[in-house]
């Protein structure tokens, strides 16, 4: 019978628990089991002897039992002696009903050794003392069937027997009561056990049960004691947490307007949190939060609250008649600790944040709507390049509708063919020859209209669309390659912008290396334009920028001059060309420009880089650049970025009018 499952224990545990019972009820007993049999089987002895005198087969026979005794009492010490019962209590019991069967199948033996045996007349007796040990071992043994059966059934077959060879019919009508009475014991012995697994069942699972209620109630206590401290306190950082700034917001604003006092509100954001986390590892993620809610602490001076509100974003609570003030002071502050490196993975690294703020009344009148919009400003801030802060403008209102809905529609243009590539070209300032093209995208919108490419790339990035827009690019700048000998330009370069903020995302390098692959492209015509920033964040862009040199793509960096890029690195990158930043151009008549422009010139040479420069809007320009000996230009002078399908009319009329500028 199996024991019902009940909560608390689970059925092999359960079972096993139950088995475990039955071995220690079973092993108890085995003592007075082998005394019972001892004494019984000596009698035995005493009755042959009476009847018969001394037998040397009984003798024998009594000597093969006492031996499985002696053996069945050895096991038992073993069981116990080597905790049997309790790692293997199955091993244990079958260990027992194979010493009961031995006891048994000698007992059985009895009426067959001796000679002349009178089942019915003078040996009736032993009969008896055969049936009367069997029918008490069922009884003695109520915890597990088998072991009493392996002992009691022997012995009623081997009289069973022995009455039916007897002869008459006196004989089998005695073996047929012997085996109504064997049936009956072995079902005794099935329901006897059946009542002890029961029982034992019942008795396991209150204790588990009371075990579990137990356990559960210190597990609540505990938890009781963790949320008191969880309600107010962020355990990492030791800043409050989500749900105490909430109630410190609500709160603050009501003095505020009781006292008639301003509130501040900053949101920070810290800067590829992310791409930390995947890199270094989350032991790493965790430091720098840390380390980012000490500085925070460091930063505010004066009276504020300071609050993680999860993940990597962050929250600051001003109030008073400066609140303005001091909360641009303060997020000042922040930026500048920031700039300050933090050692994470065993290399210094250095981590920038992007702030928002907002200020009731001015900005809003409610918790809710103050907090949206920092965070508003806070996207403003990272649309600005990231590491600044930013103040709510009410102008960010309608722009965070557009940004939104270029987010939501990003996807299906993408997949319409609406983002469209247009590419515009670059020339040899002293052959005058196109020497390449950039790959610009454009999309114009259905109800808002034309989108700026900052537009769709920001876009991209929040709507997790940055490797199809890629996919997108690289796809047409490798069809325009495949065309370019066909328009007398085999040796025309493309370039592909990338952004650094894409290495968060995904691997570039993967992206092109199968796009280029399955157009059959050289990857050293199809150049990759990175900016100053990428070249700086080596903790999240190195490992992709060196992937991009091994696959042999060509590299440049956009807006040179405009950063701090570290010219070890460049030469360390195998940096292939070098675009300056356009505000060199407006005003290459300057006597400064014209030194720094001819400065990166020369460096370029002797790096054997090329140079490039963007924004080239007038001939005199184009010339200025020449004689300062920079190589190539882009711009306005000479040529628009243009569809792919108007590049072979642009070149026809450029061979047919040099000096001709299209629109």
């Amino acid at each position: 019978m199996e024991a019902q499952h009940m909560p608390g224990l689970d059925g092999p545990a359960l079972a096993l628990e139950i088995k475990r019972a039955q071995a220690v009820t079973m092993r108890e007993r085995l003592r007075s089991t082998i005394i019972t049999n001892a004494c019984i089987s000596a009698s035995a002895l005493c009755v042959v002897a009476a009847g018969r005198g001394p037998v040397f087969e009984a003798v024998l026979w009594l000597g093969a039992l006492l031996l499985s005794i002696v053996v069945r009492g050895m096991v038992g010490v073993i069981l116990t002696k080597w905790d049997v019962l309790e790692h293997s209590p199955q091993a244990a019991l079958d260990a027992m009903t194979v010493g009961a069967l031995i006891s048994g199948l000698v007992w059985a033996t009895l009426p067959w050794v001796l000679p002349g045996f009178d089942a019915t007349g003078k040996d009736a007796t032993l009969y008896l003392m055969m049936i009367g040990i069997s029918t008490g071992a069922v009884l003695m043994g109520i915890g597990h069937s088998p072991i009493s059966l392996a002992f009691a059934v022997p012995p009623h077959l081997s009289v069973m027997i022995s009455l039916g060879m007897s002869g008459g019919v006196g004989g089998p009508l005695l073996a047929i009561n012997v085996l109504a009475l064997t049936l009956i014991l072995i079902r005794s012995s099935r329901i006897s056990q059946a009542i002890f697994v029961s029982n034992v069942s019942g008795k396991l699972q209150a204790t588990a049960l009371a075990t579990s209620l137990s356990s559960a109630n210190g597990d609540i206590m505990r938890a009781n004691d963790r949320l008191e401290v969880l309600a107010n306190c962020d355990p990492l950082t030791g800043l409050a947490n989500r749900a105490a700034f909430n109630t410190a917001l609500l709160t603050g604003i009501e003095e505020a307007r009781t006292a008639g006092h301003q509130l501040a509100l900053l949101i920070l954001d810290l800067d590829r949190f992310k791409s930390i986390n995947d890199t270094l590892g989350h032991s790493a993620g965790d430091a720098l939060l840390i380390e980012v809610g000490e500085r925070l602490r460091a930063s505010l001076e004066g009276p504020g609250i300071a609050a993680r509100l999860g993940g990597d974003e962050f929250a600051v609570i001003l109030s008073g008649p400066h609140a303005l003030e001091d909360s641009r002071r303060l997020a000042q502050a922040i930026l500048d600790r920031g700039r300050q490196a933090i050692m994470l993975g065993g290399q210094p690294a250095v981590v920038g944040a992007s702030i928002g703020i907002a200020l009731y009344p001015d900005h809003a009148t409610t918790g809710e709507d103050l907090f949206v919009a920092a965070d508003m400003a806070l996207y403003r801030a990272k649309d600005g390049g990231r590491r600044q802060w930013r103040e709510f403008d009410p102008a960010l209102r309608s722009q965070f509708d557009r940004r939104h809905q270029v987010e939501q529609d990003l996807g299906a243009a993408l997949a319409d063919g609406e983002v469209e590539v247009w590419f515009q070209p670059q020339v040899c300032l002293n052959t005058h020859r196109v020497v390449g093209f950039e790959a610009l995208v454009r999309w114009y919108h259905r109800e808002l209209g034309p989108v700026s490419p900052p537009e769709i790339v920001a876009a991209a990035q929040a709507a997790n669309l940055s490797d199809q827009l890629t996919a997108t690019v690289a796809d047409a700048a490798c069809r325009l390659l495949k065309r370019l000998p066909d328009l007398g330009l085999p040796s025309a370069t493309v370039a592909v912008n990338i952004s650094p903020r894409e290495f968060d995302f995904y691997c570039v390098t993967e992206i092109l290396d199968s796009i280029t692959a399955a157009h059959g492209i050289d990857p050293a015509l199809f150049e990759i334009e990175i900016t100053e920033e990428a070249i700086l964040d080596t903790l999240v862009a190195g490992e992709q920028l060196k992937m991009i040199e091994r696959s042999g793509y060509k590299l440049a960096v956009d807006d040179f001059g405009a950063g701090h890029s570290s010219l070890a690195y460049l030469v360390q990158l195998k940096v292939d060309r070098l675009k300056l930043d356009r505000r060199f151009v407006q005003g290459i008549t300057a006597k400064e420009n014209q030194e720094i422009v001819g400065a990166m010139a020369g460096l370029g040479r002797s790096l054997s880089m090329e140079v490039l420069v963007e924004g080239v809007e007038t001939a005199e320009e184009a010339e200025a650049l020449r004689a300062l000996g920079v190589e190539m230009a882009q711009g306005y002078h000479y040529g628009r970025p243009m569809p792919v399908e108007r590049i072979e009319s642009w070149l026809a009329d450029r061979v047919v009018v040099p000096q001709k500028q299209i629109a």
